[in-house]
């Protein structure tokens, strides 16, 4: 009750402050921000701790949940260990600190100065409202992933996995999945016809969607194929996708859903930061974008026809929006995945587009797409049984996770669909052909 009252708070008063009143209070007003305190008390490893998003809060080596607030951006390579006797760093500036996304044991980070503005406090007064601010309602990119970022080989079954069923611990024929800040795993159960909610560390899981049997009731889901959160409302959207029509389902013990987009042979879905619903509509080979409010929406990939040429494509599945508005689209019957810059008519491939195989310059039916801050698109193969990196402006990809042939084990895939992120950069496979989504690890990027 009092999240939903907070988030009630913040829209009303957002309502009525403009966001560059906010910015000017966070650039010009001393009173408010202390420049010098640039340490992080009480706040999660990489947690936020500035209005610059470059920011995070690592944790000082022997201190108790106290860190400082540092620019992230700085390559691993770079990065020593401290002196094991006494966490001594003897290079100027640089401190003594737990980066475990690098390195297993404390490393020296550079912090030039404790005067300098690149990672400001929040202010004391406004924390709520910039935290509200400063959530990133997306599939993926709300927290940041180093260019040399390695995960577990073998995988860890978060839901699902006890064969095909419609038992509260079992899926059948999974589609997307939506990890939300609290490593609550969100899952669209196609052939169940229900969306199901898995706890951190729960055995079973709860129906939160459907269930009701297949059918068009507002009680009912038909076949749904993706799922997101929608933070400020506090609700589901679901891709319903036998209904052709997309609906929000409230995440407080809904027992309904309200459509909101009628019509549409919808398949994946996403939010940007601005609340805006982008659909993928493959069977007119576009991506559609609604702002709230707005019933018909308006193309911003595709919708020129089925086809392989750059402002085309053809049976479009799910769909990825980064911090720029930059739209991701796992173009599926072409074999690549295409980014659209806001605003542009034509679009770049940014995977694969060399025809289907199996080499790593191709990809064979791509589904789930996700991208990072630094442009790096991943891509779930479904016929490759494996999910892929590539970085911005590589001409081929690396498998990161499968690839070990079509099978049940830990480290195997059979037929890889949807894709997320939680917030400590863990990587979730639905791993639709084993009926179970995996949550495979961060490990150390040396």
């Amino acid at each position: 009750m009092l999240l939903t009252i907070v988030r009630c708070f913040v829209f009303v008063l957002l309502r009525f402050v403009s966001y560059f009143v906010l910015l000017a209070l966070l650039l010009f007003d001393i009173s408010l921000v202390e420049v010098k305190s640039q340490f992080c008390d009480g706040i999660s490893q990489y947690g936020r701790c500035s209005p610059n998003s470059a920011c995070a809060c690592y944790h000082i080596a022997g201190a108790i949940n106290i860190g400082i607030c540092v620019d992230v951006f700085v390559d691993c390579s770079a990065l020593v260990a401290c002196v094991d006797s006494d966490n001594t760093c003897y290079e100027t500036n640089h401190r003594c600190v737990h980066h475990p996304q690098c390195h297993s044991s404390p490393v020296c980070y550079p912090v030039p100065s404790f005067n300098q503005r690149l990672c400001p406090p929040i202010p004391k007064y406004l924390d709520i409202v910039l935290l509200c601010i400063l959530v990133h309602p997306l599939r993926g990119n709300a927290i940041d992933i180093h260019s040399n970022a390695q995960w577990q080989e073998n995988g860890l079954t978060e839901a699902g996995g006890n064969r095909r069923g419609n038992a509260t611990n079992q899926l059948n024929n999974p589609g997307g999945v939506y990890v939300d800040d609290d490593q609550t795993v969100y899952v669209a159960d196609a052939s169940n016809h229900r969306i199901m909610e898995w706890k951190m560390g729960a055995m079973s899981s709860q129906v939160v969607a459907g269930g009701n049997g297949d059918g068009n009731g507002t009680h009912q889901l038909y076949g749904p194929l993706d799922v997101i959160v929608d933070s400020e409302t506090d609700s589901l959207i679901i891709s319903d996708h036998y209904n052709k029509r997309v609906v929000r389902w409230s995440r407080r013990n809904g027992t309904h859903g309200e459509t909101i987009i009628s019509n549409i042979s919808c398949w994946g879905l996403t939010m940007d930061e601005n609340g805006s619903l982008y659909v993928a509509e493959f069977s007119k080979h576009e991506v559609r974008r609604y702002r709230r409010g707005e019933s018909q929406g308006t193309v911003v990939a595709g919708g020129n026809g089925s086809g392989n040429r750059l402002d085309q494509l053809y049976y479009p599945r799910y769909v990825f929006v980064d911090r720029n508005n930059s739209v991701y689209v796992s173009d599926w019957g072409n074999y690549r995945v295409m980014k659209w810059l806001e605003g542009a008519k034509e679009v770049i491939v940014v995977a694969g587009g060399n025809g289907q195989g199996n080499a790593l310059t191709q990809l064979h039916y791509p589904l789930g797409v996700v991208a990072d801050q630094l442009g790096t698109v991943y891509v779930a193969e479904q016929l490759n049984n494996r999910v892929v990196r590539w970085p911005k402006g590589a001409t081929e990809g690396s498998i990161i996770i499968g690839g070990n042939g079509i099978g049940d084990k830990s480290n195997q895939l059979d037929w890889p669909v949807g894709l997320s992120f939680d917030g400590h950069g863990n990587f979730y496979v639905v791993d639709n052909g084993n009926s179970r989504v995996q949550k495979f690890n961060i490990a150390s990027n040396q």
